[in-house]
């Protein structure tokens, strides 16, 4: 099935090949300026420090709906071995193996294609089994150090959670902007709060996934016009699940990572966040969240922190 007119007429709207030069492998990172840093670390007020990633561990957020992508399998390979002999110093260490994407995770702009291309127009079939990403890959991401902003969009209409079965619309977007008095600008990392991670942490992992809120075909026309450097939510699609559009799968994926270079975060813990925003009646902070440079990578671990 070939994408609908109406996503091609959104593409058209939001595309930046080009935009920073033909070799560009970064997209909307670009954004993240220095001036930007300087001034976003001037919205560090009271020292506050809020972990917005889940633990990792073998019984993740994973369900086997996407295969291959297993959670943590975390494996001691010595405990407590005297390396250099008795009555030396005693080391333990381990290994993991997980889907790069398993827990809390940052996308790479390789990590789907559309109509045969990456961001800037280069050839979905750089990707391969050996070579990986050989452009765009996660470890050519720039440091994730910039203004967060929380669209706390739950709490902006009264709800602790979004119902499964609501697209966050650019309407949503600008109610929850309003709600925490704050203005989004060029080159900040906007986190998109729907509540959805409540249905994880209580132990439901297959209601987690499905059905879920999440972001609608609409929103990247208005992450553009701001000049949004990445964004991040707290579901495991990113986008409304079952999508919006019968049949029209992941539209929100290839509009950002594709057509924009927008790097998109997934399995955000956003509750405690949402909470000290709340305590501090504000909704900007300092927010670092470095992706682990896996050279090739289509995806990361990332464990952000928020800084109010």
């Amino acid at each position: 099935m070939t994408l609908p007119a109406e996503f091609h007429d959104i593409a058209k709207r939001v595309n930046n090949w080009g935009r920073w030069g033909a070799d560009d492998e970064i997209g909307t990172l670009n954004l993240i300026t220095d001036e930007v840093v300087r001034s976003a670390a001037a919205e560090i007020r009271s020292g506050r420090r809020i972990p917005l990633a889940l633990p990792l561990k073998e019984d993740g957020v994973q369900v086997g709906m996407i295969p291959g992508r297993i959670n943590p399998l975390h494996t001691m390979v010595q405990i407590n071995q005297e390396l250099f002999g008795p009555g030396t110093v005693a080391c333990s260490d381990d290994a993991v193996s997980m889907g790069l994407q398993a827990g809390t995770h940052w996308d790479a702009l390789t990590h789907v294609s559309h109509s045969g291309r990456i961001y800037n127009g280069r050839p979905a079939s750089t990707i391969t089994a050996h070579g990986r990403a050989e452009f765009s890959g996660i470890d050519k991401a720039t440091p994730i150090v910039s203004r967060g902003v929380l669209l706390d969009v739950a709490r902006a209409k009264g709800l602790d959670r979004l119902p499964g079965d609501h697209a966050v619309t650019p309407a949503d977007l600008a109610e929850a902007e309003e709600f925490g008095r704050v203005t989004v600008r060029a080159g900040d990392v906007v986190l998109v709060r729907t509540g959805q991670i409540q249905v994880y942490l209580a132990g439901d992992k297959h209601g987690y996934g499905f059905p879920s809120p999440g972001l609608s075909v609409r929103t990247p026309e208005w992450f553009h016009a701001r000049d949004v450097a990445a964004v991040a939510n707290d579901t495991l699609t990113f986008e409304i699940f079952p999508p919006e559009i019968e049949n029209l799968w992941l539209p929100v994926h290839a509009l950002d990572l594709v057509e924009m270079g927008m790097h998109q975060g997934q399995n955000w813990d956003l509750e405690k966040l949402s909470t000290a925003c709340a305590e501090e009646n504000r909704y900007a902070f300092l927010l670092s969240a470095m992706p682990e440079p896996f050279v090739g990578g289509t995806g990361t671990p990332v464990a952000p922190v928020a800084v109010l």
